[in-house]
C-alpha cells in the first residue's frame, strides 16, 4: 500500500470496480475493527478452557530474621493451581464459542457494509463522470445559442429577450456542471479515504461494473443479514454467561493445587521455637516440602456475585430484545428498499424514453436541415432549433443518468440486505482491471466479503 502511494502520488488514477473493493476490504478500518474483536473472542475462548489449566507460579528469597517467627523459611517454592470442575465454567466456554461466532457474523457485515460504501461511491461517480461529459457538450451548445441568437437580434429577426433567454440558459449549463464537478471532488475524496489510493480524481471504468438482472434483486423473504445473526449470537453469548453466573450459589467447586517448597534455617532462630527443624537433633531432617490435592468449597452466602447474576440476567435480556428490535428494523428497511427499487425502475424508464424522444426530435431538425425544406405544417428549421433540440437531448441524458443512478445505489443496498452483494461484485472480477500501477484483485476467486471460516 505505502509502495502504491509513493508510484503515484497525486496522479489521476483510472481503477476498476473490483480493485477499489479489493483495496477498501484491506484498508477500512472497521474491518480491522471488526477483525480484531474476532482476535479477542478466540482469546476469551481460550481463556475460558485455560482456567482447567495449572497456573504455575515460583518465588524465592534469602534473609534473617529475629523474634518469633510467623512463618516458614521458604528460600525457594513453586507452585500451580487451577480449576478442576464447577457447574458455571461449561456455560462460560459456551458462551465463549457463541462470541466467536457473533465477532464473525459482525465482521461479514463489517465487511459489506465496506464493500456496500465503495460500490455506491464508484457507481456515483461513474455516473458523475458522464454527466459532467454530456453537461460540457450541453456548455458548447449553450455558447453556440447566444452566438446564433446575437447574429439573429443584430439581424432584426428575433428580439432582445430571446438573447438574454439563452444567456439564462448558458448559465444554467454552467452551473450544473459546477455543482457535477463539485460533487466529482467530494466523490474522489472518499474514494481516496476508502481505498487508500491518493488521487484528486479518480477515472472509472465504466464496463467493469456488472450489469443487473432481476435475479440481483431478491424477494422481501430473504434470509437475515450478517448484522443480525451477530445480534442474536451475542444474545446467546450473554445468556450462556447469565447461566453460568447464576450457577454459582449452593453448588460444589472442585479446584486442584500442587507446590514444592525447599526450607532453609539458616540465619534464623526457626530451630530454637521449633526443635523439631534443630539438624543437631534430627540430622536427617528433610527440607523439601511437597503437597498436591483437591480442594472443595460450597458457595452458601456471596451476596457479590447474586447480584452479579442478576445484572448478567438483564444485559441477557436486554441484548435478545435488541437484536429483535434490530431484525424488525431490517425487516421494514429491505421492503421499503424493495418497492423504491420498482418505483426507481420505472422512472429510470421513463427517463430513458424522454431522451430518446429527445434524440429523435434532434434527428428529424438535422433531417430537415439537411433537407432545408419545410411545408405549412412543418415549418422549416432554423440552427436555432438545432441548438435548442442538441440542448434537451443532453438535459434529458442527464436525467436519465440521475434516474438510473438512484436505482442502481437502491438495489446494490438491496443486494447486501439480501446477501447478494458479494456474487454481484464477483462478477466484477471478469471486467477490465486497472491499469498496472495499481494493485487488482486476483482473478480466479472472488472477493473476501464472503464468510471467514
Amino acid at each position: 500500500m505505502g509502495a502504491l502511494a509513493v508510484a503515484a502520488p497525486y496522479a489521476s488514477a483510472q481503477i476498476s470496480l473490483s480493485t477499489a473493493v479489493d483495496l477498501t476490504l484491506r484498508n477500512s478500518p472497521k474491518v480491522k475493527m471488526a477483525r480484531a474483536d474476532v482476535d479477542k473472542a478466540n482469546a476469551a475462548l481460550a481463556e475460558a478452557h485455560d482456567a482447567y489449566i495449572p497456573a504455575i507460579t515460583s518465588s524465592g528469597g534469602i534473609g534473617e530474621s529475629a523474634g518469633v517467627p510467623l512463618s516458614l523459611p521458604v528460600i525457594f517454592n513453586i507452585s500451580a493451581q487451577s480449576l478442576a470442575f464447577n457447574f458455571s465454567q461449561p456455560d462460560y466456554v459456551r458462551a465463549a464459542r457463541a462470541g466467536i461466532a457473533a465477532a464473525n457474523l459482525a465482521l461479514n457485515e463489517a465487511r459489506s457494509e465496506a464493500a456496500e460504501d465503495v460500490a455506491r461511491t464508484y457507481v456515483t461517480l461513474d455516473s458523475a463522470l458522464q454527466r459532467r461529459d454530456a453537461l460540457t457538450q450541453a456548455n458548447g451548445f449553450a455558447t453556440q445559442l447566444i452566438k446564433i441568437a446575437l447574429d439573429r437580434f443584430d439581424a432584426g429577426v428575433d428580439p432582445k429577450i430571446e438573447v438574454l433567454r439563452s444567456r439564462r440558459t448558458a448559465v444554467q449549463m454552467r452551473l450544473q456542471k459546477k455543482l457535477v464537478e463539485d460533487e466529482i471532488s467530494s466523490l474522489s475524496d472518499h474514494l481516496t479515504r476508502l481505498t487508500g489510493v491518493r488521487s484528486p480524481e479518480f477515472a472509472t471504468v465504466h464496463s467493469s461494473i456488472p450489469a443487473f438482472s432481476a435475479a440481483d434483486i431478491a424477494n422481501q423473504n430473504g434470509p437475515d443479514s450478517d448484522g443480525i445473526k451477530a445480534a442474536f449470537a451475542d444474545a446467546t453469548a450473554k445468556s450462556y454467561v447469565a447461566r453460568g453466573d447464576a450457577r454459582y450459589r449452593w453448588l460444589p467447586q472442585l479446584a486442584f493445587s500442587a507446590g514444592y517448597s525447599r526450607i532453609s534455617t539458616v540465619g534464623t532462630n526457626y530451630a530454637l521455637y521449633y526443635p523439631g527443624f534443630d539438624p543437631a537433633r534430627h540430622p536427617d531432617i528433610s527440607y523439601n516440602s511437597l503437597d498436591i490435592g483437591f480442594q472443595i468449597s460450597i458457595p452458601l452466602l456471596d451476596l457479590v456475585h447474586q447480584a452479579k447474576a442478576r445484572g448478567s440476567a438483564a444485559e441477557a435480556a436486554r441484548a435478545r430484545f435488541e437484536a429483535q428490535d434490530h431484525k424488525m428494523e431490517f425487516y421494514e428497511g429491505r421492503l421499503k428498499l424493495k418497492n423504491a427499487a420498482g418505483e426507481l425502475a420505472d422512472r429510470a424508464e421513463l427517463a430513458s424514453l424522454d431522451r430518446d424522444l429527445a434524440q429523435d426530435q434532434l434527428d428529424t431538425i438535422e433531417l430537415q436541415l439537411q433537407a432545408n425544406a419545410g411545408t405549412t405544417e412543418n415549418p422549416q428549421m432554423t440552427p436555432k432549433d438545432e441548438q435548442n433540440a442538441r440542448l434537451q437531448e443532453r438535459q434529458r441524458y442527464v436525467d436519465f443518468l440521475d434516474a438510473d443512478l438512484q436505482l442502481l445505489q437502491t438495489e446494490i443496498s438491496l443486494m447486501r440486505q439480501n446477501g447478494e452483494l458479494g456474487q454481484w461484485l464477483h462478477a466484477a472480477i471478469t471486467q477490465p482491471a486497472a491499469p498496472a500501477s495499481l494493485p487488482t484483485a486476483p482473478t480466479g476467486r472472488s472477493l473476501p466479503i464472503s464468510h471467514p471460516q
